[in-house]
């Protein structure tokens, strides 16, 4: 008998928006997003993440107003089919609130939790959060970005912001280091290389490299959806290093993979 091992979580990528990197316009309409969301979890997704706004690189912000327009009939009808959690990706706490109300279980935050607002409503709820690091904002986060020393620069982010959600009262925190978010390729790479570094924060860290520029860059792959095996293989190399949720756009393929490479860990 093969001895059980400790399972990594999927989270599977639900972009409802017309410009993000690999997949915009893809689901932007309710029909679309509600059967993606479905076959994502039949494929074996432990959680779906709703985002109504690209952060892609140079993206242009939306109002709360026009993402909530493209997240909240989503949210609404799958937390009435769906039986995993489902995160709302936004920094906006007023999106927030109206998608915790809506069904949503999880607040997925790129900015880490640093708007004090943010951090009343992920308390106020008593959610889990992701704090996620990013230098700089999407309009100008890959302009050159720069730091002393990425993983302890990055290590130090979450320090802070973990006090901040403590003291608030959250509990649940889960710690993305933002692969791609303001970061060189090597910065990306040290990153992946050294997640254990982040294990004594003693949150679950989680990692999304699906699709990102700089397996394209390493490769030489300029359509996003064609850098499936480079993202494979990037995410069995972060979850060896310690990740335990993983984003992904391909459900199924990752799913395979991650059965395998938990045995490994």
């Amino acid at each position: 008998m093969v001895a059980t091992k400790k399972k990594t979580l999927i989270m599977g990528v639900l972009n409802v928006t017309p410009d993000s990197f690999s997949d915009g316009g893809d689901f932007f309409n309710l029909k679309d997003a509600v059967a993606q969301a479905k076959k994502m979890v039949k494929e074996g997704a432990d959680i779906i993440d709703v985002g109504g706004e690209s952060s892609k690189p140079n993206a242009k912000p939306v109002s709360a107003q026009e993402e909530l327009k493209r997240v909240l009939p989503v949210l609404k009808k799958l937390s009435k089919i769906i039986k995993v959690p489902i995160s709302i990706d936004t920094y906006k706490p007023e999106v927030a609130e109206e998608c915790l109300k809506a069904g949503a279980g999880i607040v997925n935050d790129i900015t880490g939790l640093e708007n004090p607002a943010m951090v009343k409503v992920a308390a106020k709820y008593k959610v889990p959060v992701i704090i996620m690091h990013m230098q700089g904002r999407p309009q100008t986060m890959q302009k050159n970005p720069k730091y002393k020393n990425v993983v302890k620069d990055v290590y130090k982010f979450f320090q802070r912001r973990i006090s901040v959600a403590r003291k608030a009262g959250i509990k649940n925190i889960i710690l993305d280091p933002g692969i791609g978010f303001g970061k060189t390729t090597q910065h990306n790479i040290e990153l992946i290389k050294n997640l254990d570094y982040f294990v004594s924060l003693r949150c679950p860290i989680m990692i999304g490299v699906s699709r990102k520029s700089f397996l394209g860059k390493i490769n030489n792959i300029e359509n996003p959806k064609d850098r499936l095996l480079e993202s494979i293989a990037a995410m069995s190399v972060a979850i060896i290093n310690g990740a335990s949720i993983v984003r992904v756009h391909n459900v199924a393929e990752s799913k395979r993979v991650v059965s395998i490479v938990d045995y490994f860990k």
